[in-house]
């Protein structure tokens, strides 16, 4: 297992999904930037509550840093192109802001 720290920028919004055993999750997307300037896509999952709160209190666009357990993956773009991505199982969630209510 990988452990890591992602830093970047949710893309669209985090989703409450419950799996089959009734237990709730949320997923969402983080686009990093590499070093060399190309964008990946993280998919991240969190079973932690206070993971899945912070997630869904964010905006489409909104920084976030997370840290868990981290899969590199590839895939397919409509072009044909083979990308890199990456499956985070976040653990702990960092934002540089605390929303009101």
């Amino acid at each position: 297992m990988i452990d890591g720290l992602v830093g970047g920028r949710l893309y669209g919004e985090a989703q409450i999904r419950t799996g089959q055993n009734g237990k709730r999750f949320v997923t969402c997307k983080v686009r990093a930037t590499t070093n060399d300037g190309d964008t990946i896509f993280v998919n991240v999952i969190a079973f932690d509550d206070d993971v899945q709160t912070a997630l869904l209190a964010l905006d489409d666009a909104d920084s976030v840093a997370l840290s868990g357990a981290l899969t590199p993956k590839v895939w397919t773009d409509k072009n044909g192109l083979i990308k890199p991505a990456v499956d985070m199982v976040a653990h702990k969630v960092l934002v540089g802001y605390r929303g009101e209510g």
